[in-house]
């Protein structure tokens, strides 16, 4: 029996036509609603163009790619039950679950951000996480923040 190999959706994903990034390509399915990648589209490329704007010196694609490194995490906290108790056991994150929690921190705070564009905020969030500042960067710091304090549980790590 031949097993057939396994591979990920990103394999196949090809990169966007502005900037031809791979990355940018995977941000914004993720922030696509009801299938309109069209408008996911027009918000990423105005909220990069309006980066642009701000940053003069550095690329608006190079910023977007810091801004999600600044983001990503090192490590997580996650449940484990030992014995009858639950334990917050820190463990390391895998490059991909960073990516994605990244993502979806970028993504939740510029739509928490309400009265402005979705363009506008997501730009605004996009140069926080860049500065190491803004409601992502702060996520990932609360991560980190709780792995440190629940590092005495880490021998429970799986």
């Amino acid at each position: 029996m031949a097993f057939k190999k396994f591979t990920h959706s990103s394999e196949q994903l090809k990169p966007d036509i502005r900037y031809n990034s791979v990355l940018v390509s995977k941000f914004i399915n993720g922030i696509m609603y009801s299938g309109k990648k069209s408008t996911a589209t027009r918000v990423m490329y105005d909220a990069l163009d309006i980066v642009g704007k701000r940053v003069k010196d550095v690329p608006a694609l190079q910023v977007f790619e810091e801004a999600i490194g600044n983001c990503k995490p090192n490590v997580e906290v996650r449940s484990k039950r030992v014995g009858g108790s639950n334990y917050q056991v820190p463990m390391q994150v895998r490059p991909r679950r960073a990516q994605s929690l990244a993502f979806r921190w970028i993504r939740e705070a510029a739509r928490g951000k309400k009265g402005k564009p979705a363009s506008v905020a997501l730009a605004e969030e996009i140069l926080d996480a860049y500065k190491r500042e803004g409601t992502a960067f702060t996520t990932r710091e609360n991560v980190h923040r709780m792995a440190d304090a629940n590092k005495a549980f880490a021998h429970f790590a799986w």
